[in-house]
């Protein structure tokens, strides 16, 4: 009987032992785990961040051909409302002196509503 006390704290040594070990594997799984899931986490966001730099590249490309070509057209509407202007202008001496200075008048609003709706859109743009 002498020997089933030290077979019994043996076993008890051995089965103490062994739920250490299945601990340390358990973590050590785990934190492998949680490696590979950092890694797989970090190659997402290299993969979702290149369609992302490529995409804002092209933005900013289609951005500037949009600012050009609205500056290409308010230079041309500004040289077309210029002729149309320099032609009005004989008609506009011929008004009586009211006509003449409400044609004026206007003109200033028009020319001022040009002005804003430019800085309106070089804004926008």
């Amino acid at each position: 009987m002498p020997d089933f006390p030290t077979n019994l704290t043996s076993t008890a040594k051995d089965i103490t032992t062994v739920a250490k070990d299945a601990g340390y594997v358990a973590v050590g799984l785990g934190v492998i785990g949680f490696q590979k899931a950092q890694v797989q986490r970090q190659e997402l966001i290299k993969r979702l961040s290149d369609p992302r730099n490529d995409i804002e590249a092209r933005l900013s490309e289609v951005r500037s051909d949009v600012t050009k070509a609205v500056h290409d057209v308010d230079a041309r509407v500004e040289d077309l409302i210029e002729r149309i202007e320099a032609a009005i202008v004989p008609l506009e001496q011929r008004l009586p002196v009211p006509a003449r200075d409400l044609a004026n008048q206007i003109h200033v609003q028009a020319r001022e509503a040009r002005s804003q709706f430019r800085s309106l859109i070089k804004t926008g743009a």
